[in-house]
């Protein structure tokens, strides 16, 4: 009888890695085709690592990359989100949300410090990796955003938190146009604390593993930290300011094309193409996030918020479809006008209680 040849079976890659050297715990998002987009899966596996690192002497300091050359993370799994909803999987939402603000938290109070590289594309559920990190590195490739009014949604993942405190009213204007910020932009609004140019990021790994003098990460990073250009972002800060401290986003708009600046009029064409129930939603959170007390408690109001959306509102069903699914750019949003949104919509959706509490007693 001949021998039988065995199929070649190659066992697919993790989509975490997760691995100790000299006292580092690195952790890398390994879906380089996806930008890493998270998954629930991802999530439970950064969980453990960080759960397996907590208490282990042996690790003093958790890196946080993702692979590839195109960015850390691209965000969620909002495609997966789209099928939970038509098919009325509600408690597979709720399951994704409490999972993922749980790690947010997590990061933010974790006892070892976290060092997350932000380079490349870094949005949505990046940021609620790499924003409440201990260190958080740009470099001049990152593109960093919280683009979810961009699909008839509203900035979670503590990402209302990080604009709510964004100098000026350029917290307002980074949720409600969904802007990207480069790495100048990102450190002056607060989503990042140092610019390491990417031909660099090699050598910071190396020292990370080889630290002797100065012994603390921030320390060490300042070794590699460079001045990046000025912030495009603080240069507009006058009419950005102006317009978007007014009280309604129809009022935003009005200020918007009365102001001489072309980037100012270009603003209010943006807005006027995207979801009015989410524009209207978001700026009360973001500014209702400013009254909070803390990361959780900001977090608790945004899965508040998703379960709104997820529950009640066809423009995020809408949105996925047109941006990422069909991909033709041609969202139908309802009502289709701010005029038509109903009064008292963002206080009904802020007041919105969840049947599972995200911080369940506490």
């Amino acid at each position: 009888m001949g021998r039988v040849s065995s199929p070649d079976v190659t066992a697919p890659e993790p989509t975490v890695l997760a691995r100790a050297d000299r006292g580092v715990g690195h952790l890398t998002l390994n879906r380089p085709r996806a930008i890493n987009a998270l998954d629930l899966d991802m999530i439970v596996q950064l969980s453990a690592a960080l759960d397996a690192w907590q208490h282990d002497p042996d690790i003093d300091v958790v890196l946080l990359d993702g692979a590839g050359d195109r960015g850390l993370c691209a965000g969620g799994d909002v495609r997966g989100l789209r099928e939970q909803i038509i098919e009325g999987r509600g408690d597979d939402v709720g399951v994704f949300f409490r999972a993922e603000y749980a790690l947010n938290a997590r990061i933010a109070e974790y006892p070892k410090p976290i060092v997350a590289i932000a380079d490349g594309v870094t949005m949505g559920g990046g940021i609620g990796l790499a924003g409440h990190a201990a260190v958080r590195i740009v470099t001049e490739r990152s593109r960093l955003a919280m683009p979810e009014t961009r699909i008839g949604f509203t900035p979670d993942v503590g990402g209302s938190w990080l604009l709510a405190r964004a100098p000026g009213r350029t917290g307002e204007y980074l949720a409600l146009t969904g802007g990207t910020m480069d790495a100048s932009d990102a450190i002056y609004a607060g989503f990042a604390d140092a610019f390491v140019p990417s031909d660099r990021l090699t050598d910071l790994c190396d020292a990370l593993l080889t630290r002797a003098d100065p012994a603390t990460p921030a320390e060490l990073v300042l070794l590699f930290d460079e001045t990046p250009e000025p912030s495009r972002l603080a240069a507009a800060r006058p009419w950005i300011d102006d317009a978007f401290a007014a009280g309604t986003v129809a009022e935003i708009i009005e200020r918007l094309r009365a102001r001489p600046e072309p980037e100012a009029s270009a603003t209010a064409d943006e807005l006027d193409a995207l979801s009015p129930t989410a524009l209207t939603v978001t700026l009360a959170a973001v500014r209702a996030a400013r009254e909070l007390p803390s990361l959780r408690a900001a977090l608790a109001q945004e899965y508040g918020l998703v379960l709104w959306f997820a529950a009640t509102q066809a423009d995020l069903v809408e949105g996925i479809r047109a941006q990422l699914v069909d991909k033709d750019r041609d969202p139908h949003w309802n009502p289709t006008t701010l005029e038509a949104v109903a009064p008292g919509l963002a206080a009904a959706a802020l007041a919105s209680v969840p049947a599972e509490p995200l911080w369940g007693a506490e």
